[in-house]
């Protein structure tokens, strides 16, 4: 009998043992779902909720709230619980990793673009790349998949497709023409040489594409990849400067040749299935197959206002650090003129000029900073203004909510109004352009 007492006790305890465990790891995980409500809660008000590329969906009928995706993704608060289940958070921020993708053990999250309020436009492209155009291929951020390693992931797997897809050999006609030379562009032109394809690439900026336009010290990659006829880039936390100088290694190591500052004007299928590729010079190239790398972000958006075209305006700014003594107003209001203003403010008097009343859609990291900087008074912040025009030693900027046009000493402009997606240049090749609502984008393991 006391044998059987002991045991209930025994029992009774452990079992209040296990409930008092379970009642905190409850409290616990209810805490921690309040917590990410309310950071839900701040992303919708601050714009940032919304999805506007790549982003992660999660399917809520399969996902178990294993957190994995949460642990692995390398942002901040893309991710998070909620009542057992995952969900976004700041989705504005996700750059497309794909560690979310991998991570999760059930295969309930698919990464895609395009919701279902805020369709995005995209060219039709197949899984191995290939537009509806035959022998066109697109790869990298035009199709969808930004971030350097995802873009040089897939500017190698669509010309090892293009490799398998090769057609006997012509006289003055090439094997395929590369047009950009940015993270796609150049990981497909190694992947050519290693192939033996007869190719040729051409940029019509400089060797890097998007990124050679970014500030010289910004962090552009923070993961390894895979870079072709190189290996694994070891690199974590790369500048410009790093990503570019290794780049520029790899192809003089292999004796490759880029044509920078070539502007590609149109791509004309020929009746023997082969292309036509004409440049802003009149110079044209023939080829067998056409691999598109070109970004999306096409030409910079204009302001169209008197004196854009002065000599003292830009669309991007590379060496910040010899910009000194200047009265400079940075137009804008997302990541690259905040990130730029910031460059700027230490050895010159900047001028932040925004039409929005606040700063949405930015990176947690610049948006802490740039209100410091605007507590500080290191900068001046225009919220609700334009610019109304530009003049050589002066700038007039309209007030929203007055309709009053003051003017500032100035001696620079850049202006970051975003890009514009070169779709008449695609349609003219015959490229679909569609509007995409939550299009799933697969990724390769």
């Amino acid at each position: 009998m006391e044998v059987v007492i002991e045991e209930i006790v025994i029992y009774g305890a452990l079992f209040l043992l296990i409930g008092v465990i379970v009642y905190y790891y409850l409290k616990s995980k209810k805490k921690q779902s309040l917590k990410t409500e309310k950071k839900v809660a701040i992303a919708k008000e601050e714009g940032l909720f919304e999805p506007v590329s790549l982003y992660p969906y999660i399917d809520l009928s399969t996902c178990i709230g294993s957190a994995a995706c949460v642990a692995d993704c390398p942002e901040k608060d893309i991710l998070g619980i909620v009542d057992g289940v995952a969900t976004v958070i700041n989705a504005s921020n996700c750059v497309g990793h794909g560690a979310c993708f991998h991570a999760c053990p059930v295969e309930a999250i698919s990464l895609r673009i395009g919701t279902e309020s805020r369709g995005v436009e995209l060219p039709h492209v197949s899984e191995n790349y290939e537009t509806n155009i035959k022998g066109i291929y697109i790869a990298g951020e035009l199709g969808g998949m930004g971030l350097i390693k995802n873009s040089v992931e897939q500017g190698e797997y669509a010309m090892e497709n293009i490799s398998k897809n090769k057609k006997p050999s012509k006289e003055g006609i090439l094997d395929v023409i590369i047009i950009g030379a940015g993270p796609a562009g150049i990981s497909a032109t190694l992947t050519a040489k290693k192939n033996g394809l007869s190719f040729l690439t051409l940029e019509q900026d400089s060797l890097g594409g998007t990124v050679f336009t970014f500030p010289r010290s910004k962090i552009v990659m923070t993961a390894p990849m895979h870079l072709p006829l190189y290996g694994k880039v070891k690199l974590y936390d790369t500048s410009k400067d790093e990503l570019l100088k290794l780049w520029q290694k790899v192809i003089n190591d292999n004796n490759l040749s880029i044509r920078e500052h070539v502007k590609v004007e149109s791509i004309i299928p020929q009746a023997d299935g082969a292309f036509k590729v004409i440049t802003s010079t009149g110079a044209e190239y023939f080829s067998q197959q056409v691999l598109l790398a070109t970004g999306r972000r096409g030409s910079p958006r204009k302001l169209n206002v008197p004196g854009e075209l002065s000599q003292k305006v830009a669309y991007r700014l590379l060496e910040p650090e010899r910009i000194k003594g200047k009265n400079i107003v940075v137009v804008g209001g997302g990541d690259s003129a905040v990130e730029s203003a910031m460059l700027l403010m230490d050895h010159n008097e900047v001028i932040l000029s925004y039409r929005k009343d606040k700063f949405s859609r930015i990176k947690p990291k610049n948006r802490k900073k740039i209100q410091q900087a605007i507590e500080n008074q290191s900068l001046s912040a225009m919220f609700n203004t334009n610019i109304d025009s530009i003049e050589e030693t002066t700038l007039f900027i309209k007030l929203h909510e007055t309709d009053q046009v003051i003017n500032v000493e100035n001696d620079l402009v850049y202006i970051f109004a975003g890009g514009e997606l070169p779709t008449g240049f695609l349609k003219k090749a015959g490229i679909e352009i569609t509007k995409r609502h939550g299009h799933i984008l697969k990724k390769h393991s």
